[in-house]
């Protein structure tokens, strides 16, 4: 189990857009979604050059505590199949070694480099500050109409045959998505600079009346369906512009400001964690008046307000 203190990541790489030549290609198993209380339990980084494998890592993880069997039934790895797989100290050294300082590349990758950077750092003090592709945010972009963005519903798009929840195989799949998305992004938009412009914050204020729905098919049991939702702070896994797509998606109100209207306030992560501290925002604190007046206000973490939309997403934040 983690002792991780350290969850602002300040040496962290950078999100970039781009379609690098050369690469590592990464993904973990894990035995569950939080590094401060989950485990490692498989990684592979497969380098890869013009299109071909170069070199690849890959191992099985020994955890401290024992797989349960919902992880084992999703991965398929067993503590039998880890009994004789190194820890995590010597792993994570072997992996950060053959990763060097590549630009990394994975789907919702953010999730894979939080619990590495974490896990690296706690057993040597060192942090992953490698600059990272996430292929999601790029079918995001290119196919918002798809019904969800799942590492295998973007494959099956592409005719790709795919073995779910190991990490060998979801490397493999994860850059024969790349490479494709990257093709049909060039072929639509002509030009890299084009399709990157579509990520480019815009100049005027973003402003909720801007975010309109990219389906007309809602969920109407969706605990966000008609719920008017207002952010604030710093998103860590995505620009706040996506994260209202995402509201308004399922059918609910992105507002710009809390009031009586506001059913939940979303911070976050790094705002939810100062808030213990009462480092609070204005929003947060406006949301606290009106719910001590009665009002119907939920203040969630970023991390919950992506557990309630991945539902609708049938995974479409955890890969």
């Amino acid at each position: 189990m983690s002792n991780i203190t350290n969850k602002k990541r300040p040496e962290k790489g950078q999100s970039l857009i781009s379609f690098p030549e050369t690469y590592t290609v990464i993904d973990i198993e894990t035995t569950g979604l939080d590094p401060e209380y989950c485990e490692i339990i498989e990684m592979t980084a497969i380098r890869y050059s013009n299109g071909n494998i170069v070199d690849s890592f890959s191992t099985l993880v020994q955890p401290y505590w024992e797989i349960d069997r919902f992880i084992t039934e999703l991965t398929g790895i067993t503590n039998e199949m880890v009994k004789d797989a190194p820890t995590i100290k010597p792993a994570i050294k072997q992996f950060y070694d053959f990763v060097k300082d590549d630009i990394l590349v994975g789907y919702n990758v953010n999730f894979d480099i939080n619990f590495l950077y974490d896990y690296l750092y706690e057993c040597y003090q060192l942090p992953l500050s490698n600059s990272f592709v996430d292929v999601m945010r790029i079918a995001r972009k290119l196919h918002p109409e798809w019904e969800n963005h799942k590492l295998q519903t973007v494959a099956s798009k592409f005719g790709i045959d795919t073995i779910a929840h190991r990490s060998y195989s979801d490397c493999e799949t994860c850059n024969t998505c790349y490479t494709s998305l990257a093709s049909e992004a060039i072929e639509k938009y002509d030009t890299f600079d084009s399709f990157a412009e579509l990520f480019k914050p815009k100049h005027y204020s973003l402003s909720a009346k801007n975010i309109v729905a990219t389906t007309d098919s809602f969920d109407e049991d969706h605990p966000l369906y008609g719920k008017v939702c207002v952010f604030t702070g710093v998103l860590e896994k995505m620009v706040r512009r996506e994260a209202m797509q995402l509201v308004v998606n399922l059918g609910g109100i992105c507002g710009n400001s809390v009031t009586k209207k506001t059913d939940f306030l979303i911070l976050g992560n790094n705002d939810f964690c100062s808030s213990i501290k009462d480092g609070k925002s204005t929003k947060q604190k406006k949301a606290e008046q009106l719910i001590l007046k009665g009002q119907d206000i939920k203040i969630l973490s970023e991390n919950v307000f992506y557990d309630m939309v991945s539902d609708a997403e049938n995974g479409g934040v955890i890969s």
